[in-house]
């Protein structure tokens, strides 16, 4: 633990991290690349090999390799050096960018960029697969009224994905991001958002824990400027022994009047032995804003599974239909209806696990 040099979790903020799953981890035993494929999409494709760019089966398009300086932040400041840089100039649009990262044992770190000039609109999908622990940061800038929309799909059999994004948003921008946690491998989703005049923001996804896994997301929305939104929608659903955290944070600057934020979180127990941890937090020191969050953690109806039985439903699949309906909301964000439906079956995929 000290030669990684963790922070503490007595910290706040990572209070319910899984530092020991972290190091764990690092110190996996290297295992075969999977193979992996694309989406059926247009556009560029970029595929890391434990954080390593793999020219030959790539196609960069609008993206380049660049050298990029990570944050201070106690995970994110280990990626830094080559990564990958989309940079879109004024009213460019780019077909969708899929990046896929494959993990085979140990840990590793890769940095990367998004800056869209003002109304530059762009779709990048991310997907993580192996073994091991898979560090990112990402730092995000776009200009005024620029679009992005992110998905990511942490789909990585063991070991540690932990990623990092730290986005400005101009006036009037736009960022949507989704993520799936639906891997075998623990998770922390941390991110800083700061949104400018007349800007909106959308963080949010469903992470989805069985076993003795952990996963967790830190988001926290700052809201510099009047007039932004804000919505985080997370959904946690959580089955044996596992434990599922979501912590999501917005804040309002003094002189960030009209600004409309919005939380929603919500758990779903399978097995009472299960943990969800919930923490929505509002900071406002502006007095004319329109904010609310909700908190729930509940299990499934037992009057639902009942009558869906009664009629000739088995109970697997009741309880499989039930819990989709209770992510689809979270799911539902992503525009793309390729990339929606890759993420339903992910989704699909590990209920019909259990």
């Amino acid at each position: 633990m000290a030669v990684l040099d963790l922070p503490s979790t007595r910290a706040e903020a990572w209070r319910w991290a899984d530092l020991g799953g972290l190091a764990a981890a690092a110190a996996l035993a290297p295992v075969a690349a999977l193979d992996h494929e694309f989406l059926d999409l247009p556009g560029a494709r970029l595929l890391f090999v434990d954080g390593v760019f793999d020219e030959a089966r790539s196609s960069l398009g609008p993206v380049t390799m660049a050298d990029l300086i990570a944050g201070e932040h106690h995970l994110g400041r280990r990626a830094h050096g080559r990564g990958w840089s989309l940079r879109l100039t004024r009213d460019a649009a780019a077909d969708p960018v899929q990046v896929v990262h494959i993990a085979t044992g140990g840990e590793n770190h890769l940095p990367a960029e998004i800056v869209l000039a003002d109304d530059a609109v762009a779709q990048v999908v991310e997907t993580f697969v192996g073994s091991g622990w898979t560090n990112r940061a990402t730092r995000i800038e776009l200009g005024a009224a620029a679009r992005l929309m992110r998905s990511v799909r942490l789909l990585q059999g063991a070991g540690f994905t932990s990623l990092r994004d730290e986005a400005v948003l101009g006036a009037g921008a736009s960022l949507v991001s989704v993520f799936l946690g639906a891997g075998g491998a623990g998770t922390r989703i941390d991110g800083a958002v700061r949104v400018g005049q007349g800007g909106y923001a959308e963080i949010g996804g469903a992470l989805l824990t069985r076993g003795e896994q952990k996963q967790e997301c830190a988001i926290r929305v700052h809201h510099a400027e009047p007039n932004g939104q804000s919505h985080q929608l997370w959904r946690a659903v959580a089955a044996d022994r596992s434990t599922a955290s979501l912590a999501a944070a917005v804040e309002v600057a003094r002189h960030a009047q009209k600004t409309d934020g919005e939380q929603s979180l919500r758990g779903l127990l399978l097995q009472r032995t299960a943990t969800v941890n919930l923490k929505p937090e509002l900071e406002i020191f502006a007095d004319d804003v329109k904010c609310a969050h909700g908190a729930t953690v509940g299990e499934l109806d037992a009057r639902a599974l009942f009558y869906m039985e009664s009629r000739g439903i088995a109970p697997s699949r009741a309880r499989a239909l039930l819990t989709r309906a209770f992510v689809a909301d979270a799911l539902g964000r992503i525009g793309d209806e390729a990339v929606r439906e890759a993420f339903v079956a992910d989704a699909d995929a590990w209920l019909e696990a259990l």
